[in-house]
């Protein structure tokens, strides 16, 4: 086991969520840890949903500069996975052997290629195991 984890958006975005104070916890835990351990890890699609999510739907919307800033200060040192066609590849067969949206198919997809043996989200099944990755709720009991 690589001890490695890939972080979902809805860990990041919970991170900046005052309404929600045990979960922003939470994730700011797991976000620190991904930082300062090196263990943890987005994707290029983690980026591009968060920054849409950010501007769009916070309480107060990021500007392009907030974006900027995150991106520099935060996302930027986690992102080890880009979209390639192989990535697809991958996300279409995750996809049709259990049953996710294709979306959610490219984050098991890339957490896979990151060789992660935890993926923590709130949206996938939690304890569900998919090719030795573990979806884990880490709000579960919060």
């Amino acid at each position: 086991m690589s001890g490695n984890y890939f972080l979902d958006t809805n860990i990041i975005v919970y991170s900046l969520d005052q309404a929600n104070p045990s979960k922003k916890e939470v994730a700011t835990g797991l976000i620190r840890s991904a930082l300062q351990g090196g263990k943890g890890g987005i994707s290029a699609q983690v980026v591009q949903e968060f920054i849409n999510v950010a501007t769009k739907k916070f309480e107060v919307p990021f500007s392009v500069a907030d974006c900027r800033k995150y991106l520099d200060s935060v996302l930027a040192g986690l992102c080890r996975v880009n979209t390639t066609i192989d990535l697809c590849r991958v996300a279409l067969d995750v996809k049709e052997r259990w049953g996710y949206s294709y979306y959610d198919s490219l984050i098991v997809a890339a957490a896979l290629q990151a060789d992660c043996d935890t993926l923590y989200s709130e949206d996938l099944h939690n304890e569900h195991n998919i090719m030795g990755l573990r979806i884990v709720n880490p709000f579960v009991g919060r």
